[in-house]
Parts: C-alpha cells; structure tokens; sequence
C-alpha cells in the first residue's frame, strides 16, 4: 500500500515536511524488532519506554518511514511523520492496510462479563443462522476456526489483521471484548464498532487508570467516540454508571435490567443449575429457562439478547435461544465432586464485584461450608487485594490465600495484603498445594470455589510463566484419590 494511501488524506497533518506519495509501506508496527523492508514504524510513547528510542533500530531493520509524536526531529534524512496522537493514528491507519471486517461488529466493555456476552452474543447469532464470531480473552471462536490463545483487546495491527481473516472466511456478525486499557489506549479506532454493550461498573485496574473517575471514562470512550454515529448502545440500567454512558452515548439506546425500558427483569425463580426468568422485551412477555447459574449470568444473557436485538434479529426468536446457552471455561465452572459428594467450581473472579458474585450465588446450594481459595495477581491493583480479602472472611467459610499471577512481586507481601483482611485464612503460596489441601477438607455438602484464574493455563512468576490450570489440577487431585 502506497504510503500516500496508508495516511488516507492526513498527509498534511501527520508529515514533518517531507511528501513522499509513491513510497510502498509492506506493514506497520509499533515494535522495532518485528519491522521488516518496507514496514511503516509507530514510535509510541510508553509508561516504561518510549518508541522514539527505537526509529533508529527500525531503519537498520528495513523501515521506509516511521510515524512519531509531534516535535519528534532530529533523524535527518530519514522519513518521520509526525501526530498529535500516534495510537490513534496507528490504529487507523492498521484499518486503512487490512481494509477488511465483519459487516457488523458489537463491541462489549464493563469490568464483569465481557467474556460471557460476547460468547452469548455468538451464540445467539449462530442459532438464528449468522455466519458469527467472538474474540477476546478466550481467543478467537469461529465456525471452523477456533484459537485459545487471547487478550481482552489486541495490538492495532493483530486486532485487523483478524477481522481481516474472520472477513474473509465469511464472518458476518462478530461480538469483541473492550477493554478499558484498550479504549484508553486508542487500539478499538477504526473497527466499525456498529453495536457497543456495556456490562457494569466495579474496582479494576487502578493501578494503570489511578481513579474510577479515569476507569470509566475510558470506557465512555467506545460509545461517545468509537461506536458509529447511527450506532446502538447497549445499557445495564441498573448500573451505577448508566446515567453517564446514556448521556455520553452515540445513536440509539436500548436498556437492560431490572430498570431496563427496552428488556425488564420482570422476575426470577432460581434452582439448582438454571433460573426461571420472566422477561418483558420490546412490550412483550417472555418466560424462559436460563440454563446458567447466578445472577451476573442473568444480566449477561441479557445484555447478549439487547445486542441481537439491536442487530435486528427477530424478537421472539432471539429470547427463545436463551434457552440453549452454554457457559465459557472458568466462569462458575463445575469441574467435578470430592469422594464424599462435595461439589467444585472454578471461576475467573478476579475483582470483588465478581467474587462477591460467585460466592452469593453459590451460598444458597451450600448445604455445609461454602470453601474459598483465592489470591491476587501482581503488578496490578493492590488496592483491591484487602477488598477481596474482605469480601471472601465476609461470604466463605473456609479460606485459603495462595498465589495467582505474582508476577515480579513478592508473592508472600501480596498475599499478606488480603490476609489482613481475613485473619482466619491459611495461607498456602503453592496454588497446587493449597488446591489439594481445600479438597483434602471437603465433606458432604461442602462447596469449594477456585477463584482467579478460571481459563488461564500458566501461572506468571518472576518472569517465567509455568503450565498451570485450575481445572486440571483439580481433576488429577480427584482422580489421585479416587474420586
């Protein structure tokens, strides 16, 4: 692609005075060592490194031109461009290259259950006959096509380069993951998000976004500035942060919740592995059977149904799908019962909405003692760890604090964080370990949750990730003793 092309009218804008209108761009990047001949380099200024340090690095590798902050200078012959804000450039101009996506895209944001609607959402759509994808954290899931390996929202280049792919496999509908890093940080610009949902609004990532304040405004970001001006927006109306959203928000809205005008909780009737919902969508009475535990699912599925919907899918349909959803790996996860009949889940709550969550939905089947074992990842937010702490002395009986992903933290200082908050806990570093110890103490009627890492299939430690599941540690614990 002609550079010419690539900057699609903002020459004038982005160039430092040189024009160069026939000059052939082979790829972009905003990492120095993947620049091949011909690549386009974005030198992106970082919390840890700035990009500008590495142009020349990109020239020795084979660069045609690179694309930096403004009052960048100093590279003589070498062709640098210059914008105001070079992630977002570089996000556009990585949708310019690939030039392909999904004729329709729903974009999915909120601190809890992104992962899960946007599973629904595909679902859904593949039961009314859409050619339909997901991405996020579980990777890629398409007809044919399936990929474990994922993040929340992808690098510029990688996201297109995916819609590229899902495109021309045929795609027609994709649900995506939005991350409040990835909004902030410009890589969602210039995907044809035509459908944004939002899901709700808890304590995340303080460590990067310093407020709640920031934290939400980030993800203000995908209906005020992403979505498509004729877009819908997708609400929690029964979120703390709806009022914000729906007056910040682009298009049209559709509601959800128990306040929701468009899709009301009218009712719920909960048993063991389902709930009975009585459901009031667009002026009609809907009853159905959720086949899903707790009550964020709940509010997932009906986020999922208000983006179909959105979509323009049939009414009556869409609802009727519901009641075929299957549940994503590590979120309230069954994975099998202890030798006495004591049953054990695995989920992904990571924050303390999400495990105050889990622990609330599984109290009422709890007949004895409703077991925790949790931790708390490094190099995140450390305000959260004695919230959780709090929330797990407060909801479970039985608690032990091991090791998430520590990261290049001291292990033993993050677990010493949540203990202050929950005394009674034992503590146990090795996460195998304190998995076997939990089911060793189950007894009939027990409960035992895993908490944090859900899907994950490595543990991050100094540097090193090792090969580490919940699930599978828990199955070769029950099958060691017989279970």
């Amino acid at each position: 692609m002609r550079l010419i092309d690539l900057l699609d009218g903002d020459l004038n804008k982005l160039s430092n005075g040189v024009v160069i209108k026939d000059l052939e761009i082979t790829g972009l990047t905003c990492d120095s060592r993947k620049v091949n001949p011909g690549f386009l380099f974005v030198a992106i200024p970082g919390s840890c490194r700035d990009g500008r340090d590495y142009i020349d690095d990109a020239f020795k590798r084979g660069a045609s031109a690179a694309l930096a902050p403004i009052g960048t200078s100093g590279y003589g012959d070498i062709v640098v461009f210059t914008s105001e804000n070079t992630r977002k450039s570089y996000a556009q101009m990585a949708a310019r290259f690939f030039n392909q996506q999904p004729p329709r895209i729903a974009a999915v944001t909120g601190t809890n259950g992104k992962t899960s609607v946007v599973s629904f959402v595909r679902q859904i759509w593949e039961s009314l006959g859409s050619q339909a994808a997901s991405l996020g954290t579980l990777g890629i899931d398409a007809p044919g096509y399936q990929t474990s390996k994922g993040l929340t929202t992808l690098d510029p280049v990688d996201l297109h380069e995916c819609l590229a792919l899902l495109r021309k496999r045929g795609i027609e509908t994709l649900a995506l993951e939005a991350s409040s890093h990835g909004l902030d940080q410009y890589r969602l610009d210039g995907v044809n998000v035509s459908i944004a949902g939002f899901t709700n609004l808890g304590r995340d990532h303080m460590d990067y976004h310093g407020s709640k304040e920031k934290y939400l405004s980030a993800k203000k970001r995908l209906f005020s500035e992403v979505l498509a001006d004729d877009g819908v927006s997708v609400l929690n109306a029964d979120s703390e942060a709806y009022l914000i959203l729906l007056e910040s928000a682009r298009g049209r809205v559709v509601s959800y919740g128990r306040k929701g005008t468009d899709i009301r909780l009218d009712n719920i009737q909960v048993f063991e592995g389902g709930q009975r919902l009585l459901l009031s969508v667009m002026g009609n009475t809907y009853k159905i059977t959720l086949p899903l535990s707790g009550f964020f699912q709940v509010e997932n599925a009906m986020c999922a149904l208000g983006i179909v919907i959105a979509d323009g899918a049939d009414i009556a349909k869409a609802v009727k799908t519901l009641e075929n959803l299957q549940g994503v790996p590590g979120r309230l996860q069954h994975v099998g019962n202890s030798p006495d009949g004591a049953t054990i889940y695995v989920d992904f709550a990571h924050t303390p909405d999400a495990l105050a969550a889990i622990l609330k939905t599984l109290r009422p089947y709890a007949e004895r003692n409703l077991n925790l074992v949790f931790g708390c990842g490094g190099e995140r937010d450390a305000g959260k760890r004695r919230d959780m702490g709090r929330i797990a002395s407060k909801l479970a009986d039985k608690i032990i604090v091991t090791d998430d992903n520590p990261r290049s933290e001291d292990a033993a200082n993050i677990r010493a964080q949540s203990l202050a908050a929950c005394p009674a806990a034992l503590e146990i570093g090795d996460r195998a370990q304190a998995i076997r110890r939990a089911i060793a103490q189950l007894q009939k009627g027990d409960i035992l949750v895993i908490a944090g890492k859900g899907h994950e299939t490595g543990q991050l430690i100094k540097g090193v990730e090792y090969p580490f599941n919940d699930a599978e540690e828990i199955r070769a614990v029950l099958k060691e003793i017989g279970s």
